[in-house]
């Protein structure tokens, strides 16, 4: 055979193997899209919105994925790079200190942190030590520290606009959303007298204002995003964008994607969890960036909201994901 004719022939095999891969790859996105949708079907009267990004193709897969959903715990990944951005910018510094009066310290923890240990009046803890506290320890005390510390919200929605993260919005601290939730917002002040009737309705109330509110949302698709570009380096310093990973890293509980991934394969990830009400959890979210042992990357947002599911059923339901787009990827 001529060397021409070598150089068809191989041509010719190489198109015959790309062809191969092109239709296994469509046809593992196509199981991908099937196995998401079902998944949003068991996950009904909830809405359960998706979005998987493969990095290395850009190839996404979507359900439900331009609805904004409550972010709960999730607006602490924004809150963190927002802050390690100032650190770049040299407004501030890791070994800087923060006080912590005792009337700033509030409910909630994925594990016992700041306000489970806080002592006296005030406490003074480094930037550093927040950090970890609220992206690895999820602590809202520490979150609403940090919060005020480099401006509110305007300044996490000058950082996201900046780096074009559209969809995404933060606007309430932890303490914010609390008040929602209690229906004391604006002021409103619980009766000393309040009756066990009353403040059942008072919550039924607060919660269903929650649902309503359109504040601390994104869409699933703009925390992919989010994701994407801090995974490339595109929002922070090389330095902060590891210290960014290396918190999430460190998030190990609660275990919602993490539960459906063998050990090989990492999930630099960010919870966010509301509390239930006669049988409805407001926000029971995860998003995160799985890394498999050969260096394959795809990013996973996942948000449920209103949903009737029990604790047991919505893990299962977050574990299945995991396991789903492991199955698509998997190389």
């Amino acid at each position: 055979m001529t060397c021409k004719a070598l150089v068809v022939a191989g041509t010719f095999l190489l198109s015959i193997s790309t062809s191969a891969a092109d239709q296994k790859s469509s046809y593992a996105y196509a199981h991908l899209q099937q196995s998401l949708e079902r998944l949003a079907a068991q996950a009904r009267p909830g809405l359960l919105g998706v979005t998987v990004l493969d990095v290395d193709t850009g190839m996404v897969t979507r359900v439900n994925a331009d609805h904004a959903y409550p972010m709960m715990s999730v607006f602490k990944a924004p809150l963190a790079a927002t802050v390690l951005a100032q650190i770049d910018a040299g407004r501030l510094s890791l070994d800087q200190k923060v006080t912590i009066d005792r009337k700033d310290v509030a409910d909630g923890s994925a594990i016992p942190s700041i306000g489970a240990h806080f002592v006296g009046e005030k406490m003074t803890f480094t930037v550093q030590r927040l950090l970890i506290a609220t992206v690895s320890e999820s602590d809202n005390t520490a979150a609403d520290a940090l919060f005020r510390l480099i401006g509110g919200s305007k300044a996490v929605t000058e950082f996201l606009q900046a780096h074009g993260v559209s969809g995404m919005h933060v606007d309430l601290d932890e303490a914010g959303v609390a008040r929602i939730f209690d229906g004391t917002e604006n002021g409103v002040a619980i009766s000393p007298s309040e009756t066990d009737q009353q403040a059942t309705f008072r919550l039924r109330q607060g919660y269903s204002a929650f649902l309503r509110d359109p504040r601390n949302r994104t869409t699933a698709d703009a925390a992919a995003d989010f994701l994407k570009k801090l995974w490339n380096g595109q929002l922070l310093s090389r330095g902060s964008t590891k210290q960014l990973l290396d918190l999430m890293y460190g998030q190990t509980v609660p275990t919602r994607l993490r539960s459906g991934l063998p050990a090989n394969v990492r999930l630099a990830d960010k919870c966010g969890t509301s509390y239930s009400l006669d049988g409805e959890t407001a926000a029971f979210n995860d998003i995160g960036i799985m890394t498999g042992p050969h260096g394959h990357t795809v990013i996973v947002a996942a948000f449920l909201t209103a949903s009737r599911a029990d604790k047991r059923r919505r893990d299962a339901l977050f574990a299945e994901m995991a396991k789903d787009v492991l199955k698509t990827f998997a190389r």
